[in-house]
Parts: structure tokens; sequence; C-alpha cells
């Protein structure tokens, strides 16, 4: 028997691997880790996607970490996350119980399953003004220069391309410090869904969500007095509902752009997840179509 201390679900933006992992939790009386950047920030909800009834399963609730932890307009990094999830983690060993990761922010998964030693990194002025009237092409070309690791699953924005260029300057040179980060046997479970049947879930949660009332919450995150810049910096959802909101596109422009950006992010993420193998962390995936009760008793399989 391998002792696993952390089992890992990971996949695409609407692979259904949250539902997995609260069946998961619920059968080995576990708790969930959320491995998310965007689900860290209080009401946005529906343009981040937390579907927080999924954590409910047959009337039982699953407890969960890393969700709502912050206030819109905060910029939250990966060594936050780091910090955040070890005080997590602790918590639920404490238990006795085996933590489930669960997210598909690729940098925070791999940060994690490969113990990454990061530090803070502090804003470069000089830097950010150098870069500041270049493209998104421009920026993420330079971006994919770097060899360290970096997000570019996330990086959809002048803004966060420029952090994260940013960042990558700051590690060429300093000098990490030390940081003690425990090593972690992981079980990483993917979950693979088809490219096409994909494409088909996130146009309809997309227009689901729609409905639900997302131009509302932005429009609400506004009024709170969050700059419109910052809730565009978060990307994605944010960033054309924001765009729409204060006048810069029409309600068709911004549906029909947006979907494609959140399929071009799926994409991205699957990109990163086999970059994670070629780096040596394994996956074993399973089919996202198989019956819930089928995928949660193979993964018991391989934990036992």
């Amino acid at each position: 028997m391998k002792a696993y201390n952390l089992i890992t679900i990971l996949g695409p933006t609407a692979s259904g691997k949250t539902p997995l992992a609260a069946a998961l939790a619920v059968r080995m009386r576990s708790e969930i880790i959320s491995a998310d950047s965007r689900q860290v920030y209080r009401r946005m909800d529906l343009g981040t996607g937390k579907d927080l009834a999924d954590y409910t399963v047959g009337g039982t609730p699953v407890p969960y970490h890393l969700i709502d932890i912050c206030e819109p307009g905060y910029k939250y990094n990966v060594f936050e996350y780091q910090r955040d999830f070890l005080q997590a983690y602790d918590q639920v060993v404490a238990k006795g119980k085996t933590p489930i990761l669960c997210g598909g922010t690729g940098m925070y998964l791999e940060s994690v399953l490969r113990g990454y030693r990061l530090i803070p990194v502090p804003e470069n002025p000089s830097l950010r003004h150098s870069l500041e009237h270049k493209t998104l092409d421009e920026l993420t070309g330079m971006l994919s220069r770097y060899k360290t690791l970096h997000n570019t699953t996330d990086v959809d924005t002048v803004k966060r391309a420029i952090r994260a260029i940013e960042i990558e300057e700051y590690y060429l040179h300093a000098d990490a410090e030390e940081r003690h980060f425990p090593q972690l046997n992981s079980l990483v479970i993917g979950v693979d869904i088809d490219r096409e049947l994909r494409r088909e879930k996130i146009s309809r949660r997309l227009r689901q969500r729609l409905d639900e009332g997302m131009v509302d919450e932005v429009k609400r995150l506004l009024d709170e007095g969050i700059p419109a810049d910052d809730l565009i910096y978060y990307g994605l959802e944010y960033k054309f509902l924001t765009r729409h909101v204060i006048g810069e596109m029409s309600y068709a422009e911004m549906v029909g752009q947006l979907e494609i950006a959140i399929h071009q992010f799926a994409k991205r993420q699957m990109t990163w997840f086999r970059g994670m193998e070629r780096r040596g962390i394994a996956i074993h995936w399973i089919d996202a179509t198989r019956p819930l009760d089928e995928k949660v008793g193979e993964i018991m399989g391989l934990v036992e």
C-alpha cells in the first residue's frame, strides 16, 4: 500500500472535477483544499464558477478550504497560496484525514506537488513603466522566454502579464530563501474530458451563469467601489463582463468573446497539465463520462 498523504483531483474548467472530489471526500470522510486562483475572492461567485452546491453530496456537507478568503480587488498570489495551503493541509491532517486538493490552476497545483520554495516578490516600478505600452501578445512572448516556472494559464490581461514578468525577473536575480515545504506523496487524478464535450459544457454553463445574474454580480462589485481595472485584472469572465458593464462592448460582443476566451483557457489548462507530466508528475487520467460511483471506486482502488 502506498502511503499517500494527499489526493489531487485536477482537470480543465467544466470537466466535473469538483463533484468528483466532493464524492470522494464523502467516501473518505475527508476535506477539500481548493486550488483555484479566482475562487479565493468573496462575492465573486458566478464569475468564478464556485458551484458551492457541489460541496453537499446526498445531504452531507463537505468541508472546504481556501475559498472566500480574500476581498475583491486584492491581488492574491502563489506565494500566499503555498502558505495558506500548508495551514489548511496541517489542519486537515491533524484530524487524522487525508486532504483532497482540487482545482485547475496549474501554478497553484504544481507549487504544492513539486514543493517549490517561493519568496514574496515586490513591485518593480521601473520595469512596469518599461512594459506598460506593450501589447498582450508581446508580453506573452517575453514571458515564454523565461526558463523558470511561470503561470501562463491565467495571463489574459496586460496587467497580469506584466506582473508575471515582474515575478520571473525577480527570481532571476534573487536568491530564493529556504522555506520549509513538506514532501507530499500525492495520488494525482486527472479528469479527462473529450474536447467537443468540454466545449459543449463550457458554452452551456456560461449561458446558465449569465441567466443566473453574472452581469449583476459584476455591477454589484463595481457599486462597492472596486475599480474596473481591478476586476479586469482577474481576466476571463471579469475582464469581459466589466468591459460590457462600463460600456466598452455590447452584450452580444461580450458573450461571444468570453465564450472563445474560456475555450482557449481550457486548452491552456490541458497544455499545463501535460507539461506537469513531462516535468515528472504522474497523472492517472479518468474518463469524465464514466458514472460518478465508478470514478470514485477506481480512485479508492488506487488509494488502497
